[in-house]
């Protein structure tokens, strides 16, 4: 079976590989809009946009593919677009909780399956000198809120899955496969 990750992200691969050796990535040039409002649904509909075209032209293969959101006070903060919009995330982050949902979909067999995740973030206390740093070092810039939860100085505390708030619930996503690919062979 060919496994298909739809997503461009160095962690998703990073995390897909403690499941798969071997998979091909195709990130799909999708357009991210939803009619949806509540974050959960968000991300399993962004999750799923973002299959793009892959189940019509891979139909022999799994595909999965995620997103991933801060929400914060009936706010979402996905990937900032410049520096300063990152700034300003971890302005309005800084010090407080949020959480963070991730939608993941997977197409198998000619079925779409979808399923969220969400984990609690308590952010450290920055500086303003901090928040400086950390955006000229680049690492906000390709992930939802500005901030990854590796780069140990941003966070203070989490509850939850930590893959989760990488970008790819693990321990979900592979309780979710088993069932997908037990039902799969008991059908055979």
């Amino acid at each position: 079976m060919k496994v298909i990750l739809a997503s461009n992200s160095p962690r998703r691969r990073e995390l897909l590989s403690e499941i798969f050796e071997e998979f091909e990535i195709l990130p799909q040039n999708v357009i991210e809009k939803c009619k949806y409002t509540r974050p959960d649904l968000i991300v399993k509909s962004l999750a799923k946009i973002k299959l793009g075209n892959l189940p019509i032209e891979k139909k022999e293969c799994l595909i999965i593919s995620a997103d991933t959101i801060v929400y914060k006070d009936g706010k979402i903060y996905g990937k900032p677009k410049d520096k300063s919009q990152a700034k300003e995330f971890l302005r309005e982050l800084n010090g407080d909780k949020h959480l963070v949902y991730t939608g993941v979909a997977i197409y198998f067999n000619g079925k779409i399956y979808s399923f969220f995740d969400r984990s609690a973030v308590l952010f450290n206390r920055l500086s303003e000198e901090d928040i400086e740093e950390y955006v000229n070092g680049g690492s906000p810039m390709d992930k939802a809120g500005a901030y990854g939860i590796q780069d140990e100085e941003v966070v203070a505390a989490y509850k939850g899955s930590y893959t989760n708030i990488v970008g790819l619930p693990m321990e979900k996503l592979r309780d979710k496969l088993d069932v997908i690919l037990k039902n799969a062979t008991e059908r055979v």
